[in-house]
């Protein structure tokens, strides 16, 4: 069982990252060494920046520091590995203005959910290839509807192989971080997540230092813990209720023994953020439990920063990230799943300085 991390002066480390808040955020200069601290893992790329899951967004979160990627995992119907934040593809792709597929237009249960849309598991991989993505919160993110049209749906291999060249690119070893999404229902219809998963990671070879498996699922991630890849896992954990398809509670597996249970297949917890401020002890409890702890997800509007980090009363307007960044950090959290990471980079090594 290994100690909980020395905590750092809340103070301190919010003094160090205000003059960082006065600069640009961009990526004009590949970052090309990582600082220590916290890892910083890009959100479907740089989702705060460009549409998710695209090329653009991963090569933009790299070159902004980031030093994995994460890419959400869905099946085509000829079983190929996509990345799409959901199965649904209605408002990330142009599908809905496509005449050619109107008819596939459906209603599908999903996790127990009623869901009306456009699903990947209904089209083939060339047909999905003949759409453009588009940006999922346009009344959010105004900014990035200007590169509508501009991608296509990626693969799971592309995305490796383009980690793979931006780790050139940068001197940097990136990771790729893949999350099975709704794995219980693709398993439901014939078409599981885990066994094409497996078999990607080990045509390419994946070591532990070039990928991490998520779900929120336990049983997913057994079922990827019984292949022996050698990888680490992350338990993603939500706020309320349970794992799809399982009786055991979030809340029951954030108590100390539901933590040391989780460490007995996977390395890592993955909590929203919130789970993390006092008085909840989950950072300290997980640390005792020998695991670590990657926060979700960080973003910079004021609609999803706590009360006292807003500016203005504007939602959609920036507020002060550096200020939870600096929170989270000096508390000794282990990484930050952000849709900003140039924002997460630079608050680190100010926090470094």
């Amino acid at each position: 069982m290994s100690p909980a991390p020395r905590r750092r002066s809340v103070l301190l480390a919010t003094a160090a990252v205000t003059a960082a808040a006065t600069a640009p955020a961009g990526a004009a200069t590949p970052v090309r060494h990582r600082a220590s601290g916290p890892l910083v893992i890009g959100h479907r790329g740089a989702a705060g920046w460009r549409p998710e899951h695209t090329a653009e967004a991963y090569t933009y979160a790299v070159r902004a520091g980031a030093d994995w990627i994460e890419p959400d995992l869905v099946p085509t119907k000829d079983h190929v590995l996509v990345l799409r934040h959901e199965n649904e593809i209605g408002g990330t792709t142009d599908v809905a203005g496509r005449p050619e597929f109107a008819d596939r237009r459906t209603t599908r249960t999903v996790d127990g959910r009623a869901v009306t849309g456009w699903f990947t598991e209904d089209f083939t991989l060339r047909e999905l290839r003949t759409l453009r993505t588009v940006e999922r919160l346009p009344l959010v993110r105004n900014r990035n509807t200007v590169f509508d049209g501009r991608g296509r749906v990626m693969t799971f291999q592309e995305v490796i192989d383009l980690a793979r060249r931006l780790s050139g690119e940068s001197g940097r070893r990136i990771a790729v971080f893949p999350e099975t999404k709704h794995p219980t229902y693709f398993r439901s219809i014939g078409l599981p997540l885990e066994e094409k998963l497996i078999r990607v990671i080990r045509r390419n070879r994946l070591t532990a230092r070039e990928c991490v498996v998520q779900s929120f699922e336990p049983s997913s991630l057994h079922r990827i813990a019984a292949a022996r890849l050698g990888l680490p896992l992350w338990q993603a954990l939500g706020t309320s209720g349970s794992p799809y398809g399982h009786a055991v509670t979030y809340k029951d597996m954030m108590s100390p023994a539901g933590l040391r249970e989780i460490a007995s297949y996977a390395q890592w917890i993955g909590p929203d953020k919130s789970s993390l401020v006092p008085p909840h002890t989950l950072l300290a409890d997980a640390h005792a439990a020998g695991l670590k702890v990657g926060a979700y997800t960080f973003r910079a509007e004021n609609q999803y920063l706590p009360a006292a980090h807003r500016r203005g009363t504007a939602p959609n307007d920036f507020g002060d990230a550096f200020t939870e960044y600096a929170f989270h950090y000096g508390q000794g959290v282990d990484a930050v799943v952000t849709d900003f990471p140039d924002i997460a980079v630079q608050a680190r090594e100010g926090l470094r300085r």
